[in-house]
């Protein structure tokens, strides 16, 4: 059998889907991913992916492309799958990409839609309410006859040795950064989350991406290591899984903290629910007013004055979250 799994998000969605992904690779010969450029980097993280297509989806991400028919024969002359679960967040519809994928000649197709699929589905599934991500993922693939696997946590290839770049000795990662501004602490709270962690005893390596350079030297303020623009997916991999303790926003280092096993303090704004998204299957203590006036509103900047969801946190609430989370 030659299976398809679509996950057209991001990073983070893309870890989700992991345990999922290993559910269907027990029972495929073959597993195919496909996900969008965002996802790309997670996917090739995950065990039990033979082949990766990377497909910009027109209906998916944050700046989305326009429908190209190009683009989409390709995919469709692409594909090559006997069955296809398509994976979705709860507020998304799976029926464009089913259809793709039945112009594409897969016959049997799954996923969760609130929506009559006509002949697009051959297993419909619902989600249970309030379910997380991953526990979703897990349910559909269940429905579409891939048994959950023993271990349902979340997993990635092993980490690459980062003692080069950390250093050796124990060390607390915080990671400012955020995929979008509603869900990131401000980088002053930040840089005194860092001056606090230090002035503890704590070592403290600050990590991010290519483009957030200036917020990784200010954050880390000297006192911290700073590794801003350093580390790909598979470095980061590396550096969480040598943390005691990962700092980080409702993003995809959040997730793949929890893939390498790290334990996690979670900055989660609640513009989407933390039953759906906090971080899954490791110890983590979740900070954040969940009853803020952005809750549920899935904003990408804060509609509230303040950002009060996350500026009510202080560098102190980090620093005894941090000691609680590496006693559990």
């Amino acid at each position: 059998m030659k299976a398809l799994v679509a996950r057209l998000d991001s990073f983070g969605d893309v870890l989700l889907a992991g345990p999922a992904v290993r559910a269907v690779a027990a029972r495929a010969q073959r597993v195919t991913l496909l996900c969008g450029p965002r996802g790309e980097p997670a996917a090739r993280l995950l065990p039990g992916v033979d082949e990766i297509l990377v497909w910009d989806a027109p209906w998916s991400g944050y700046d989305p492309p326009p429908v190209d028919r190009a683009g989409i024969d390709e995919l469709v002359t692409a594909v090559d799958a006997d069955t296809a679960l398509v994976l979705t967040s709860f507020h998304q519809s799976p029926l464009p990409a089913a259809l793709l994928l039945r112009l594409a000649g897969v016959a049997r197709i799954a996923a969760d839609s609130a929506d009559y699929p006509g002949s697009l589905l051959d297993v419909r599934h619902r989600r249970a309410p309030h379910a997380h991500e991953a526990e979703a993922a897990l349910d559909l693939a269940e429905a579409a006859g891939f048994p959950r696997p023993d271990d349902t946590r979340l997993r990635v290839l092993p980490p690459p040795d980062t003692a080069a770049l950390t250093g050796p000795g124990p060390y607390v990662v915080l990671h400012p950064g955020a995929s979008v501004p509603a869900r990131a602490w401000s980088p002053r709270r930040c840089a005194q989350a860092v001056r606090e962690l230090t002035a503890a005893g704590h070592r403290v390596v600050v990590t991010g991406g290519r483009g957030e350079k200036d917020l990784t030297a200010y954050a880390s303020g000297g006192r911290g290591l700073d590794l801003g623009g350093r580390t790909g997916a598979a470095e980061l991999s590396g550096v969480l899984a040598g943390a005691r303790a990962v700092v980080a926003g409702n993003t995809g280092p959040a997730h793949l903290a929890a893939a390498v096993g790290a334990p996690v303090v979670s900055l989660f704004a609640p513009v989407v629910p933390a039953e759906r998204w906090r971080p899954w299957g490791v110890p983590y203590v979740l900070l954040g007013d969940q009853d803020a006036p952005c809750a549920g509103s899935r904003a990408r900047a804060c509609p509230a004055p303040g950002h009060p969801c996350l500026e009510s946190v202080s560098a102190h609430d980090v620093l005894a979250a941090v000691e609680k989370v590496m006693k559990t």
